[in-house]
């Protein structure tokens, strides 16, 4: 086993214990024309109390080289748990979402992107 299927079966396993809530949303496009620079806003519907707040998002695309794309750390200090950043896509995937809350609690959210033209592709692929 490489690298590479270890973090998607570390993802899978720890996929079957998250939540699929509509706390969690995930704006990015369905069809990307360049995956060089693809649009993505992540908000997670939170108080960002003491006690209940988002912890850690976690953006995961398993066809790029390097699955775990961002990784954002978050407290009750932050005020909203809400992101916009641009990604580069490896081509079509299924985008996943992790945002883990203070209490052990894990939202999990995927959508699927068309990318017509493939971006960080890895050369020992060729």
């Amino acid at each position: 086993m490489n690298r590479r299927e270890f973090l998607i079966a570390g993802t899978v396993a720890l996929a079957a214990r998250a939540e699929t809530p509509s706390d969690l949303q995930i704006d990015v496009p369905q069809i990307a024309e360049n995956g060089n620079s693809v649009p993505l806003r992540i908000r997670v519907a939170n108080p960002m109390t003491a006690d209940d707040h988002v912890e850690r998002i976690t953006v995961i695309a398993p066809r790029n080289p390097r699955p775990r794309v961002a990784v954002f750390h978050l407290g009750p200090s932050s005020g909203r748990a809400e992101m916009s950043t641009r990604i580069r896509l490896a081509g079509t995937q299924v985008l996943t979402v992790r945002a883990e809350l203070s209490g052990g609690r894990v939202l999990e959210k995927s959508q699927e992107v068309l990318v017509t033209l493939a971006s960080c592709l890895d050369e020992a692929s060729l």
